[in-house]
């Protein structure tokens, strides 16, 4: 390998000669040739840097909802609009970077649009508001895009080209350590300055992560016309049905599915947007969504599993805090907890890494779902009475899981792209980015919406079987009366005080035992998933076996 030339522009990649071997089979792709120790480190360095930096902001918001509603002063289906942007913004972006980085490069794009996300997060520091919180997320999504992918790339170089599987996991796995990172200090973060200091700490981290891009370039790819006229309107109309699906998901929950008629007509309108990019893409002699090879039945039942997985992979974000929440435990205490998960979730990286290989890329997929199986069936006999030190085991469980699971999950389709010769690469991401991304929301709004009905249903239930003749209601009338901070001395006030102690006690039990059906519905969902999986394995197994078999029975017959 040599440098064919030393002066290179900020936006340009450096030209080098590489061998044969050393080129990337993908266009856009960075070349893999030989480096030294030294370098390989500082490569795996800034992987693992912009890989957290990439789900980072968002997450940081995920994990203090209802603390920025308050100090942002918005109202809680405003602040519900935050993940939501982001993916509005992130799965588009992610189908253009594919086509801008074949024909362009990727350092272009991430410099450009890293940047851009820089300065929106400084301006949101001195001027706050929703539209500026909206706009943040929004460059985030974007940024997130080409920084997921650069974070990839950046991984691929840190190993040898031997270990170039476990690269992929790593790198696609690394993204996933930003939830328990940030609920690991976010906390420290909004006690000195509330938001403020949250979003400067976004973009203090957005400003590494673009200086580090600057300086340590990744070697230059092969080059190729990829974009044609017809990508606009695609890409048009499925960024407005995404857009649409996304809000339908985000708010479904706080205006309620059947109450507010413009989420009918919003869902209304993204089918037949998603039905245009179907019938515009279907006949385009080089789509860049290739409908025929997304519909087949691997890639069909790819998209199945792949959500289902990220659904249940949510009982984590919402489920296990959402009870601690729901029992008065604030963020600040789950320091352990989070610190517990941090861990988990980095060891499912290295197994991850360690157990992938050509021919087991299905089975970690299974163990982790069918692991998610176990501990939610475990999480689903809480009390009210249950702490975090009480679901450590389980969430330790799932945080292993999480990152156990995406690069496995990933390189399942990967290697049929690789297998096609990369040209339906776009095609994969898109899926496999809505799979993901779609899956989150879908998880959020399904666990919310199941978790708020059933809560209806036990209250109604737990209150129905109280009568104030019961001695044991009466009792605790009394006991909630005399927690008052000053004495009462008038019986109805006392009365009235206990009352209301009362219904405050029915709606924690109603919500524990609400939280323990999403639980179960989580397990029932992982199981039916590690067991589809796993009948795949048997399958993929049996005709193997068949085949080697009657091989081995041809070569016997012409011996003979």
């Amino acid at each position: 390998m040599s440098n064919a030339n030393t002066k290179v522009g900020f936006f340009r990649e450096q030209v080098w000669d590489f061998a044969p071997h050393e080129r990337s089979p993908l266009p856009g792709s960075p070349a893999n040739p030989e480096h030294p120790t030294n370098r390989r480190v500082i490569y795996g360095m800034i992987g693992v840097l912009i890989g957290v930096t990439a789900g980072l902001g968002t997450a940081l918001i995920a994990v203090n909802l209802p603390y920025l509603q308050g100090s942002l002063g918005l109202y809680q289906n405003e602040i519900a609009w935050l993940p939501a942007v982001y993916v509005m913004t992130n799965v588009p972006a992610g189908i253009m970077l594919i086509k801008y980085r074949q024909q362009f490069g990727l350092r272009s794009f991430c410099l450009i649009f890293q940047g851009l996300y820089c300065v929106i997060c400084l301006a949101h520091v001195f001027a706050g508001g929703f539209a500026a919180a909206i706009a943040v997320r929004a460059a985030s999504g974007i940024a997130g895009s080409a920084l997921t992918t650069l974070a990839l790339n950046y991984m691929i170089q840190a190993f040898p080209a031997k270990w170039r599987l476990k690269s992929i996991a790593v790198g696609i796995a690394v993204p996933q350590l930003a939830i328990p990172i940030a609920r690991l200090f976010s906390s420290d973060l909004l006690a000195f300055d509330q938001w403020r200091t949250l979003y400067l700490f976004e973009f203090g981290l957005a400003a590494i992560s673009f200086s580090a891009i600057a300086i340590v370039r990744l070697p230059p790819a092969v080059h190729e016309e990829a974009f044609e006229w017809m990508d606009l309107p695609t890409v048009a109309l499925f960024t407005a049905a995404l857009t649409l699906l996304c809000a339908v998901l985000a708010q479904g929950r706080w205006v309620w599915w059947f109450d507010s008629p413009w989420i009918g007509w919003a869902l209304a309108a993204s089918i037949p947007l998603f039905g245009v990019v179907f019938v515009i893409e279907f006949h385009r002699s080089n789509p860049i969504i290739d409908m025929r090879w997304l519909g087949t039945l691997n890639f069909l039942r790819f998209f199945l599993i792949g959500t289902i997985a990220r659904i249940v992979l949510s009982e984590q974000t919402y489920g296990s805090v959402g009870l601690l929440n729901a029992l008065g435990t604030s963020n600040e205490q789950l320091y352990i907890f989070s610190a517990l998960t941090v861990i988990a979730a980095a060891a499912g990286v290295v197994v991850s890494a360690l157990l992938i290989s050509p021919g087991h890329i299905t089975q970690p997929v299974a163990l982790a779902i069918g692991i998610v199986a176990v501990a939610a069936y475990f999480d689903s006999y809480s009390s009210s009475l249950t702490r975090a030190p009480q679901l450590y085991f389980t969430q330790i469980l799932i945080a292993f899981s999480t990152t156990l699971y995406i690069g496995p999950a990933i390189l399942i389709g990967f290697t049929e792209v690789l297998i096609a010769g990369g040209k339906h690469l776009t095609s994969f991401i898109v899926l496999f980015s809505t799979t993901q991304s779609l899956g989150g929301l879908i998880g959020t709004a399904l666990l919310s919406t199941v978790q708020a009905q059933r809560e209806k249903l036990h209250s109604f239930d737990i209150t129905q079987h109280l009568t104030s003749t019961d001695p044991q209601v009466a009792r605790a009338i009394e006991n909630g009366a005399t927690i008052a901070i000053h004495p009462i001395l008038d019986p109805a006030l006392r009365a009235a005080h206990g009352l209301e102690a009362l219904s405050q006690r029915v709606t924690i039990e109603a919500n524990v035992l609400a939280y323990n059906d999403v639980f179960e519905l989580v397990s029932v969902l992982s199981a039916f998933t590690a067991c589809l999986l796993l009948f795949l394995i048997a399958k993929r197994w049996w005709k193997t076996h068949r085949t080697a078999t009657a091989a081995i029975a041809a070569a016997a017959e012409h011996r003979a």
